[in-house]
């Protein structure tokens, strides 16, 4: 979602950045560290002395849904998804529900049916869980998945899954090394759907 379908950067380094401060880390080392994990994650991983993980987790999700300043989709992204048979598709997102909601809705995408956020799985991305999650509620296995990714950590989640992946470079300041296939935009794009072939996702000429 973040990244993939909608660039909030601005807002979630907002509120970010007021708790590393907060905590006296250095913003310039942590920032590119919190992208595209739950954020529960992200501050366990910190092992920060005397707080309280969850309560700390929590208080970044109540600052992040309060900011929404600033957020919008992916170039191309509402129209993409409008394309998609609405059962064919998911979102898989480190956000909480109540942010993922938010977000998509502040920048205007339409809400998926089959949502899998921060609260159902036990462990977040890199861990394939989520996207194997979705699969399960698309009702496919995930090899018949195609994964849209923009870090590291979901395209690792993607493949251990063994979907497909294609990465978003739209929200990029440095190049992802990757193999697999890159887009900046959605606007390119066209979708085909047969009921012997599926979706097949081709650049629009």
């Amino acid at each position: 979602m973040d990244g993939t379908l909608l660039n909030s950067i601005a807002a979630a380094e907002r509120v970010w950045s007021r708790w590393a401060l907060k905590h006296g880390l250095n913003l310039e080392a942590f920032l590119p560290t919190m992208h595209g994990k739950r954020g529960i994650d992200t501050i366990s991983a910190l092992n920060l002395p005397g707080i309280d993980v969850v309560k700390e987790a929590l208080d970044i999700e109540r600052g992040e849904i309060e900011d929404l300043e600033g957020i919008v989709p992916i170039p191309g992204a509402i129209a993409f998804l409008n394309s998609l048979p609405v059962e064919r598709w998911a979102i898989v997102t480190s956000a909480p529900s109540a942010l993922a909601r938010a977000r998509i809705g502040a920048a205007g995408l339409p809400q998926p049916l089959k949502i899998v956020t921060a609260e159902d799985v036990k462990i977040g991305k890199p861990d394939p869980a989520g996207y194997r999650l979705g699969a399960e509620r698309l009702g496919v296995d995930p090899s018949r998945c195609l994964v849209f990714e923009d870090v590291l950590a979901g395209v690792r989640a993607g493949e251990a899954a063994g979907a497909d992946v294609a990465v978003i470079t739209a929200t990029h300041a440095h190049p992802l090394e990757t193999d697999h296939p890159t887009i900046s935009s959605y606007e390119r794009l066209r979708v085909e759907f047969t009921s012997a072939q599926g979706l097949r996702i081709r650049p629009a000429e």
